[in-house]
């Protein structure tokens, strides 16, 4: 696996943001554009080791886009036509979470000063607002680990790790047949066990960072068939349903990686470094329909695996999905040596 390619990426950046949508590679600007996507692009190119020219404006294009969406009280749209106007109001669902970890992503990995300075204020506008849906809080609380690893006092940040605390459910405990603390397994579902152990490391609670790696575990041995994943299709999963299931979506994967290089970094098993070997396998075929996602010519990646084939639209989260994946392995790889491909 040799160095990420962005030429998709930046196939689908303009000069204000990040096109959602792809018609194989061309991308639909009628569908416009999302605070979602561009602020996983800001955590995935803010993260790039020296980045390029391209990457760097694509750095400073994604910041201004989040800090224009977002209001004094922190709370942002994420809607955008192709002309420029916000088509929704300003709110603090997940794209409100995103946004602040990407903030605060920014604030701790960007090389670029007036980068950090910017997401410095777009943090301290987005640690104000609060959001009941633990989704939302899982990522805010991802973004205020960030800012922590820069100002280990900021205050604020410590707030939104301990709301973020009590936002999150319960698991029914590790005996339990279903232990998630849900009747189905949605989306991104990684991040809640993720941010159970990012905020009981942050804040020496040693339950709660078990809890999360223990739910991590259980995710992965739920969504893993033969000894590869097979992750929850866009319908969800509830108990007893059949597997495997489609139209899995690269989002499912993307969120698996980045738990397991946080579980990682909170422990050194090396169980989630052989989690996050096989997300990246899942992107290159080693999946339930054995065919790979990820176009190694581009870096783009195709939306969603079927039955025996992929949907070959190349969207904005999926490409990204799949660039956050192979980067968190590289930087893995640069730390310890090769991950090893199953």
């Amino acid at each position: 696996m040799g160095a990420p390619r962005f030429d998709h990426l930046l196939h689908l950046t303009t000069a204000t943001g990040l096109w959602e949508h792809a018609l194989l590679t061309a991308p639909r600007t009628e569908h416009g554009m999302c605070v979602d996507d561009v602020a996983r692009a800001l955590v995935v190119v803010v993260r790039t080791p020296d980045p390029s020219p391209a990457l760097l404006a694509l750095a400073r294009t994604s910041l201004a886009f989040l800090l224009d969406a977002q209001g004094e009280d922190g709370r942002m749209h994420n809607r955008r036509h192709a002309d420029g106007r916000w088509l929704d109001a300003q709110s603090d669902g997940d794209h409100w979470g995103r946004a602040l970890w990407a903030f605060g992503t920014a604030v701790a990995h960007s090389p670029d000063a007036a980068v950090v300075a910017g997401a410095r204020l777009g943090a301290a506008r987005a640690v104000r607002a609060r959001c009941e849906h633990p989704r939302a809080m899982a990522y805010a609380a991802l973004g205020a680990v960030e800012l922590l690893r820069r100002a280990p006092d900021d205050a604020a940040a410590h707030r939104v790790l301990h709301d973020a605390r009590l936002a999150l459910p319960l698991s029914a405990g590790p005996g339990a047949r279903w232990p998630w603390p849900y009747e189905r397994l949605t989306y991104a579902n990684a991040v809640l066990p993720e941010a159970m152990i990012a905020i009981g490391a942050a804040l020496h609670d040693g339950d709660l960072r078990h809890a999360g790696l223990v739910l991590l575990g259980w995710l992965e041995d739920e969504q893993t068939v033969d000894g590869h994943l097979s992750v929850v299709p866009a319908a969800g999963r509830a108990p007893g349903d059949p597997r495997p299931a489609f139209d899995q979506q690269p989002i499912e994967v993307v969120a698996l990686a980045e738990a397991a290089r946080t579980a990682w970094s909170a422990t050194r098993d090396r169980r989630w470094r052989d989690l996050l070997a096989r997300c990246v396998a899942w992107f290159e075929g080693d999946n339930d329909a054995r065919v790979p996602l990820r176009d190694a010519a581009t870096g783009g990646c195709c939306d969603g695996l079927e039955r025996r084939s992929v949907n070959r639209n190349q969207g904005a989260e999926s490409t990204l999905a799949w660039l956050a994946t192979e980067q968190l392995a590289l930087a893995l790889d640069r730390e310890l040596g090769p991950v090893g491909r199953r």
